[in-house]
């Protein structure tokens, strides 16, 4: 590679008004999170479009060179971060040679030459040493255009499932937080005169006959499980999946590093079998009260001890509401809370969860809302469904990178 990129050195001597970037193990620029009260941002380094971004310390432990391109005119980095750009761009196209540096393979080559490195870091004469197929610039153009379209087509699919999302998270608030749910005539219920008195449990005013009612009064299913014996090293490329906390997030789940287990692991944790339309949440570290509703692509599937299952009554047809209602802010500044009493450790326990108290509608509101909820949620899964196919054929672009003749 050195022979086609160098080290770029521009610092911020003009003290320009630039926004301060990081960078992400996922390859990205993030917006810095880092006190710079007091800081002398001429030393800063300015990063222009189409320039790249690299941290070469400590790669052979994270077994990933946090790297990136740079898409917007200009930002500023901290001046420990290497930038450089491509020499010639008629002959290696920057968003060509960042595909490259996304492949997994490059990762695990960069952490094999890290292992020399003090710290596990890779010098950045070992990171020119690394080698890549150049093609014609022709097929390099090609190549990227047919990596854009995949690109493309997953970030609009993503933009579609926030939209979903926020129109559940919009219409959950506007029934069960301000109670302007549709009345007997279609009309928003608290500011048409609809019946509100007070409830002690959560302190304010709700619709007459709604009560609160605990999670282990109104689920069949709550628990957590374990991890197999041997850990990452006893898992496979294939078989029963097992969910982990990396995979949960809020509304979402995360195929990225979806472990397997073999079926005679999973017969130790029948216990803990996933049925659709299952809750998980997360219930220890800082990814803590993270929870999402189990896609079906990924069943069979158990948890282990850091996910647990929440599974409503099946008669009473709530996933959708009760998945919402932990989502919302009262109920995750709640488990927060809970998570944070007692112990030195994020946690929340079995217990917690099973008192953990929601409001509970009366009549058939709970039905109607489920009803529309679902038609939301089928749409945003079949839409993650196919950003996992899409990805998939991603991956499997960027493998066949290697046998690229030059």
């Amino acid at each position: 590679m050195g022979n086609y990129i160098q080290l770029v050195d521009e610092r911020n001597t003009a003290l320009e008004d630039l926004p301060l970037m990081g960078l992400s193990i996922s390859k990205e620029f993030i917006p810095s999170v880092a006190n710079i009260v007091g800081t002398d941002l001429s030393k800063y380094k300015i990063v222009r479009k189409y320039q790249f971004a690299c941290s070469l310390m400590q790669v052979s432990r994270d077994g990933k060179i946090p790297i990136a391109i740079m898409k917007h005119p200009r930002v500023i980095m901290s001046p420990a971060y290497p930038i450089f750009e491509v020499k010639r761009t008629d002959e290696l196209l920057p968003e060509y040679l960042m595909m490259w540096f996304s492949r997994s393979e490059f990762d695990r080559q960069a952490a094999y030459f890290a292992v020399g490195g003090v710290r596990g870091s890779l010098e950045w004469e070992d990171f020119c040493d690394m080698q890549l197929p150049v093609p014609p610039i022709s097929r390099q153009r090609e190549i990227v255009e047919e990596y854009n379209v995949i690109q493309n087509r997953i970030a609009l699919n993503q933009q579609l499932i926030q939209k979903l999302e926020e129109t559940a998270q919009a219409v959950y608030r506007e029934w069960f937080v301000e109670f302007e749910f549709p009345d007997e005539n279609g009309k928003p219920f608290k500011s048409n005169g609809g019946e509100m008195v007070w409830n002690e449990e959560l302190g304010k005013e709700v619709p007459r006959g709604w009560g609160v009612g605990k999670l282990k009064t109104i689920c069949e299913k709550i628990g957590s499980g374990f991890t197999p014996t041997g850990g990452r090293e006893s898992y496979f490329t294939t078989g029963i999946s097992l969910i982990r906390s990396t995979n949960v997030f809020d509304y979402n789940f995360s195929i990225e590093d979806l472990a397997f287990i073999s079926d005679e692991q999973a017969d130790k944790l029948k216990n803990v079998a996933v049925k659709e339309r299952d809750i998980l949440l997360n219930i220890t570290g800082v990814s803590v009260a993270r929870c999402c509703m189990v896609p079906n692509s990924i069943l069979p599937a158990r948890v282990n001890q850091h996910v647990m299952i929440i599974r409503p009554f099946q008669t009473l047809n709530i996933s959708s509401f009760l998945l919402l209602n932990l989502c919302s802010t009262d109920s995750k500044n709640a488990l927060l809370g809970v998570s944070q009493s007692g112990s030195t450790r994020e946690a929340i326990t079995k217990s917690d969860i099973e008192d953990f108290e929601v409001l509970l509608p009366k009549g058939d509101l709970l039905e109607r809302f489920e009803h529309q909820m679902q038609k939301l949620f089928l749409e945003k899964n079949l839409k993650s469904k196919e950003n996992q196919k899409l990805t998939e054929l991603k991956e499997l672009l960027l493998s066949r990178l290697a046998a690229i003749e030059n």
